[in-house]
């Protein structure tokens, strides 16, 4: 082997074990505080933003203060400690007209925060779900790091606040996890059980290795395998939804059949059809269904 494709290879695999290459899992969209924010512009729009300090409530408008996006829940903002040190920034999205039939703790992917995020899952709320969710160490408002340990401890703590109480939750309790936050769902609701009543996973990979692989091919082998979704879900004895998009470009569909192949019943496999992680936007109603049959039915 030549000299050159040696160093090449070198390269390649020292960035592709390292921590620069891991840190690419994440790409966090930070920002100031609420209480200073008034727009944020994204790749697809502008959004208002209008904060009542005293009442934690936030206004979403779409426009120029036209039209309000969250006319039929009320978002309020909320802060809690992660178990790392970090202030960490979520959202309590609840419905106005009806009293939530349960609460879900929303685990989002691993781009952007939560003004890029939160639309994919309010949805679940028409069908009379609260819903929290938040932003990992180091994304939108939340201080710290977003490496994969901090965002763990994050998922644990998240759930730990909605169970102390806080306003969040008193009542059945849902975990929600699209793409990595999918990974991340398969992991935290494996290991706390007896806090949860059951688990939703959307667009999620089984393994660091096994994405990079997709992303990378040969070269994915040399990414450290990390904590393994499919391993942990063997674990897990409360209800599993698996959704996973056929079409899905992102993370393939058979890295969320190897979670589910390792999941114990009761479970199910929803195949759905569009792109990563936008199952709720076409299929909320067969979506909130599922949860509530599987999950909610006494």
């Amino acid at each position: 082997m030549s000299l050159y494709k040696t160093t090449f290879y070198m390269i390649a695999v020292f960035v592709l074990s390292s921590c620069s290459f891991n840190s690419t899992f994440h790409k966090p969209n930070q920002i100031k505080s609420f209480e200073e924010l008034t727009r944020y512009d994204s790749v697809k729009d502008t959004t208002y933003i209008e904060y009542a300090k005293e009442s934690q409530e936030i206004i979403l408008y779409e426009g120029e203060y036209n039209k309000v996006i969250n006319r039929d829940y009320i978002i309020r903002n909320k802060f809690f400690v992660s178990s790392n040190g970090n202030k960490l920034n979520g959202w309590l999205l609840t419905p106005k007209k009806v009293k939530p039939i349960a609460t879900i703790l929303h685990l989002h992917g691993s781009a952007g925060n939560l003004l890029t995020q939160y639309e994919l899952i309010t949805p679940l709320i028409e069908y009379g779900y609260q819903i929290f969710t938040f932003d990992y160490s180091g994304y939108g408002c939340s201080e710290g790091e977003p490496t994969h340990e901090n965002l763990i401890q994050d998922g644990y703590s998240a759930l730990k606040y909605i169970n102390e109480g806080n306003g969040v939750h008193d009542g059945r309790l849902i975990l929600y996890g699209q793409s990595y936050g999918g990974y991340l769902a398969s992991i935290i609701g494996s290991n706390s059980q007896q806090e949860m009543d059951g688990i939703v996973i959307e667009g999620a990979f089984s393994s660091f290795r096994e994405e990079a692989k997709h992303k990378a091919g040969f070269f994915g082998n040399f990414v450290k395998i990390g904590i393994r979704a499919d391993r942990e879900i063997q674990k897990n004895q409360k209800p599993v939804l698996i959704i996973h998009s056929k079409e899905d470009k992102m993370v393939p569909i058979e890295l969320g059949r190897k979670i589910f192949s390792n999941a114990n019943h009761p479970k199910e496999f929803y195949e759905i059809d569009g792109s990563h992680s936008n199952g709720l936007q076409y299929y909320a109603q067969e979506i909130a269904d599922k949860i509530y049959q599987m999950i909610l039915k006494e």
